[in-house]
């Protein structure tokens, strides 16, 4: 026989580390996105400053053409390459062109700007071999000596204005890796102080006394609930099924002790009786108690059964039906009372309940074989439904208990708890009642005092 091996407890990424993770995944894809951005920004920032300059200083020379006896004539103004001067580094070119497209001054070989509509525009190319950014302006002239338009053009390398946007890409940057870090580190902290209650609880589970299962209580966060629920509905089966163990033992115990004393004492009679005839009789009588005591021993375990499988057993559909069936099928009528006779009456319909199949034969029997020893000829198993409630009842013609042992039926061990107010432990009963609580029904009793005696488990229809 091969023993299943203990399933391994492993520890994997803690909670915190998940969560900093994934705040860190997402804080380094905004900062990949803000960096994007911040780029662009930094580009278009550089643009529009210098395209400022080049704008001042193509309109400073623009506004010192002049018209002189019919002839252009351009005083360049120091202003126009002073603005241009903030950009050490940088080459500036510049062409001022008459009608035709006639040279003034400035370099001839610039190249010429795209077609427009007479306003300024800006536009890139080489210069030199490097790229620039050009700008063009023209002024009109309509004099008597002069008619025509005079063209500017002002153009820059980019060193400065790419210098500029890395320069604002750069400190854009370094605030946003500061600022993520800061986050991250501000995360941690919050994870771990929401983190917190977890390994409150964790502590207060490892202080418990091993024998503590009362639930847990106190206030615990939205989240932990579920868990902390799902660790009480455990603590709750383990509770029971100790205390069925505990009951178990003790009900043993207790029930035990006078029957196995009277068995050793009459054995002990029997084995120095020397009257063959009384000797007969000592045996007879052995016989009967181990006879019951063995009923009893099964009782009492079906009731341990019964607890156990009502936390453990899977809940299924089931038709009632079967269960009557089978709980008259079972042989007890005949092992209880030798030639009684137990009529079935059920529907031809089935009536569906939710619950254990063994358990609820379990329970079918008990009835059976309380109304058998207790109750009176003839017997009747029967089950009905009315709207949303399903019965299994055994019906006899006895009175049925007194209104004293009715209010504690179904307790355990109560002298009397029969139908007819006989002897009995009350153990049937008792299992009957374990079975309907745990599958959410109860015990029902009704007539006697003339009226046939029903005893029925009535379980709410499945759906």
């Amino acid at each position: 026989m091969s023993l299943t091996p203990m399933a391994e407890l492993r520890p994997t990424l803690s909670l915190g580390a998940r969560l900093v993770a994934g705040l860190g995944a997402l804080l380094a894809i905004g900062g990949v996105v803000l960096a994007l951005a911040a780029f662009a920004y930094g580009r278009t920032a550089a643009r529009e400053a210098f395209d400022r300059l080049l704008v001042g200083a193509a309109n400073d020379i623009a506004s010192a053409i002049s018209i002189r006896e019919g002839q252009v004539v351009v005083d360049l103004p120091a202003s126009a390459f002073q603005l241009l001067a903030l950009a050490p580094e940088d080459r500036v070119a510049y062409r001022v062109s008459g009608p035709g497209g006639k040279l003034l001054t400035g370099y001839e070989d610039l190249p010429d700007p795209p077609a427009r509509g007479g306003g300024p525009a800006f536009y890139d190319a080489a210069f030199l071999g490097e790229p620039a950014r050009y700008i063009v302006v023209s002024r009109r002239f309509a004099e008597r000596s002069f008619s025509g338009r005079v063209e500017v053009v002002v153009g820059q390398t980019l060193r400065a204005r790419n210098d500029l946007a890395r320069d604002i890409t750069g400190k854009a940057l370094v605030v946003l890796a500061i600022g993520g870090l800061a986050m991250l580190l501000l995360a941690l902290l919050i994870v771990r102080g929401a983190l917190g209650p977890l390994d409150r609880l964790a502590a207060r589970l490892e202080a418990r006394d091993p024998q503590d299962l009362t639930p847990l209580d106190g206030r615990v966060p939205r989240e932990v609930l579920p868990m902390v629920q799902g660790i009480n509905g455990f603590m709750g089966r383990l509770d029971r099924q100790f205390g069925t163990m505990r009951r178990l033992i003790s009900d043993t115990a207790h029930q035990l002790r006078n029957p196995v004393a009277a068995l050793r004492a009459q054995a002990d009679l029997a084995r120095d009786e020397p009257d063959p005839e009384r000797q007969r009789l000592l045996v007879t009588r052995i016989h009967a108690r181990t006879v019951g005591l063995g009923h009893l021993l099964d009782q009492m375990l079906s009731r341990a059964m019964v607890v156990h499988r009502g936390d453990s057993a899977r809940r299924a559909v089931l038709d009632l039906r079967d269960i009557a069936l089978a709980a008259v099928e079972a042989g007890d009528p005949q092992l209880i009372a030798e030639g009684a006779s137990v009529a079935l009456e059920i529907e031809e319909d089935p009536v569906p309940v939710r619950g254990d199949e063994l358990s609820l034969t379990e329970a079918a029997k008990n009835l059976l074989s309380n109304a058998l020893k207790h109750g009176q000829a003839p017997v009747r198993v029967g089950v009905s439904q009315q709207g949303r409630e399903a019965r299994l009842w055994v019906e006899d013609a006895g009175p049925g208990p007194s209104a004293e042992v009715r209010a504690r039926l179904g307790e355990r061990f109560v002298a009397g708890a029969a139908q007819g107010g006989g002897s009995g432990s009350g153990l049937g009963l008792s299992i009957a009642g374990a079975v309907a609580e745990a599958f959410g029904g109860r015990l029902e009793m009704t007539g006697g005092e003339g009226a046939p005696f029903r005893m029925a488990l009535v379980l709410e229809v499945a759906e």
